[in-house]
């Protein structure tokens, strides 16, 4: 599978319409029986929450997606996943499908007013990621977080994953069933950080951040376990889609191997 060689200097490759998929998420999740919250809501922004609860839970899971407006393939995957609705029956979950759809209305990684929300999660000035922040605050803690992403630049899919504590890796796992639907990124450098067959483990000192993606800030105040996945844009969207719904269902499957191992 070749690069589509669109994307010259930023993203140019397939858009969606943004209030109809988030309409279809919140359509399918309700079918489904997950509660839905928005904890944002103006006259010109809604920022949804979903919640599946299990009788039966052992552990919570928290996913998001969208929070810059030319990944589309988040919130795509997203609605996928819901249509599927294979969910682990044990776990509790909870779901960010877009938090910057006003970003997928112009098509740019910002929100309209030209910040990027993934950088803001240490002092807050979005009015998103202030509202998201009071909502995740309001969470219990999680036992495990997945961030989905696209990066233009990208070779291929890859990875981040914070896991300070040393805790069973879902890294290798994840990497392994995407391969066969999207190619993986085997740069040894990727962003600037060391990586190993499509895995960046990055420093997580809090000081060596000034500015938080939402991810660092989950790791310090919400779990201890978080993986970033990352679609390579220059791809199809139906790829970089099926890359990313591939991805959360291989971690949800390993971590539910690796919860009954201990």
């Amino acid at each position: 599978m070749q690069r589509l060689g669109k994307n010259q200097g930023g993203y140019f490759g397939e858009t969606v319409a943004i209030s109809d998929v988030l309409q279809h998420i919140v359509a399918t999740a309700t079918r489904h029986g997950w509660r839905l919250e928005n904890f944002l809501q103006t006259d010109t922004l809604t920022l949804p929450a979903l919640h599946r609860r299990s009788a039966t839970a052992t552990r919570r899971i928290y996913i998001s997606a969208g929070i810059h407006g030319d990944e589309p393939a988040g919130p795509a995957a997203i609605l996928q996943l819901l249509e599927q609705n294979d969910w682990p029956s044990d776990a509790d979950l909870w779901l960010c499908p877009c938090l910057n759809p006003a970003g997928f209305a112009l098509n740019r990684r910002e929100n309209n007013t030209g910040i990027d929300l993934n950088r803001e999660y240490h002092a807050p000035t979005a009015t998103e990621v202030q509202a998201h922040i009071r909502w995740l605050d309001g969470q219990p803690d999680f036992d495990l977080a997945l961030c989905l992403h696209e990066d233009w630049e990208s070779h291929g899919f890859y990875l981040y994953e914070l896991n300070p504590d040393g805790l069973p890796s879902l890294a290798e796992k994840i990497i392994a069933a995407v391969a066969p639907v999207c190619p993986i990124d085997l740069s040894p450098v990727i962003e600037t950080r060391p990586a190993h067959g499509g895995i960046v483990r990055p420093d997580v000192d809090p000081l060596s951040r000034p500015q938080w993606p939402e991810a660092f800030y989950l790791l310090q105040h919400k779990t201890r376990l978080s993986y970033t996945l990352e679609a390579p844009s220059d791809f199809p969207l139906a790829t970089r889609t099926a890359a990313l719904a591939t991805a959360v269902k291989a971690a949800l499957q390993a971590f539910t191997v690796h919860r009954e191992e201990l």
